[in-house]
């Protein structure tokens, strides 16, 4: 399968995809990544990590249209919205951001570490798809191109006039860079699982 992962969604599938790389032939990363709590964190994170921990209000799609350079239509801010009638449903969304390894004491640092052994040594296409309006994440391509051997020669690509969250800014764009990736780099054929075939008598 391919992997195309952001935001937190970063933290969740590079950790999958190093766990079981025989399941991926191919990764793209976008405005996300692995961090392991060795390096600064951005200030815009820190505000961000502080207005989920204390904020009293906390609107789930008025933050999404935040970050987004084009904004969202009150129709998309609602749907957004829709998930979280209540503040009790917003809990795990507050937490998100303490959950990011920020120190190296943090308790998820040495997982995340096993994880950067593996893509050390990943030789499979990987592809990074930043945007050039995303405070957060800005310049987090460098370390991939220069440690992970599979992003060597690939079309990786800076999207311009999008926030954060460039799906929504960028969506068509994006998803043709994906599609395009996808066509220049084809998954080998797959082999029978022998185990699954019936025995004769």
């Amino acid at each position: 399968m391919t992997l195309f992962c952001q935001d937190w969604g970063s933290l969740i599938g590079l950790r999958m995809a190093a766990e079981s790389p025989q399941r991926f032939d191919r990764i793209v990363l976008a405005n996300g990544g692995l961090p392991t709590g060795t390096t600064p964190v951005p200030r815009a994170f820190k505000v961000w990590r502080a207005f989920a921990q204390y904020s009293p209000w906390f609107p789930i799609g008025r933050i999404v249209k935040t970050g987004c350079a084009e904004g969202l239509s009150p129709a998309e801010v609602a749907a957004y919205n829709a998930p979280f009638p209540s503040r009790r449903y917003r809990v795990g969304a507050r937490r998100f951001p303490s959950l990011v390894p920020t120190t190296p004491s943090d308790v998820e640092r040495g997982r995340n570490e096993a994880a950067w052994e593996v893509f050390k040594r990943w030789e499979k296409p990987f592809l990074t798809l930043f945007s050039n309006r995303d405070p957060v994440t800005r310049g987090g391509w460098r370390i991939w191109h220069e440690q992970v051997p599979g992003a060597k020669a690939q079309p990786h690509s800076i999207t311009r006039g999008a926030g954060h969250f460039l799906q929504e800014d960028r969506g068509v764009e994006v998803a043709q860079a994906i599609v395009n990736f996808m066509g220049a780099s084809p998954a080998p054929m797959a082999q029978p699982d022998q185990s699954d075939q019936p025995t004769r008598p």
